[in-house]
């Protein structure tokens, strides 16, 4: 019976990364904005997991939690999609030639992510003549760099209690 408690719990903690993706998702709060800042969840989301522990989330739970976004949002669709792909494969690519895992490491390689991840969002809202607001967008991706190490610590403590 113990055994049984100890695998549930295990394996809900292996399925809690997607699930909190889809409740971001769904619950359209994948930009958390209040009064005086936002930070968008989905990029550090799934930055960490998809560098970390790649089984947790896949690229196709990826591009569904985008095109939902999307859908939520309002925006053209396919537009955060592309965009959470690109910040996964920049974390696959960081995964691959990583040495040492630390949150230094994590978070200097979370710029290009975010640069990249931005970039693709921006130029998809351009070309669909959507009007975008830089300032806003520029806030954003600055709070989303400062708050990475905080979302960081509370990510590693789930993993570490998935692997026990």
């Amino acid at each position: 019976m113990a055994l049984l408690i100890k695998q549930s719990t295990i394996k809900f903690f292996e399925l809690l990364p997607l699930i909190i993706l889809f409740f971001i998702t769904l619950n359209g709060n994948s930009v958390l904005d209040l009064n005086f800042f936002s930070l968008n969840l989905h990029y550090i989301l799934i930055y960490y997991w998809v560098l970390r522990l790649p089984s947790s989330i896949g690229y196709g739970s990826i591009f569904l939690a985008g095109i939902i976004t999307d859908v939520i949002i309002g925006v053209p669709i396919g537009t955060n999609a592309i965009s959470l792909l690109a910040v996964a494969s920049v974390a696959t690519y960081v995964r691959v030639v990583t040495v040492r895992i630390s949150l230094l490491n994590d978070w200097i390689s979370f710029i290009p992510a975010l640069l990249l991840g931005n970039f693709v969002y921006y130029a998809a809202l351009y070309f669909s003549d959507y009007s975008i607001n830089y300032i806003y967008l520029f806030t954003n991706s600055v709070f989303t760099f400062i708050f990475y190490p905080i979302l960081w610590l509370i990510f590693t403590l789930i993993l570490k209690l998935m692997k026990y």
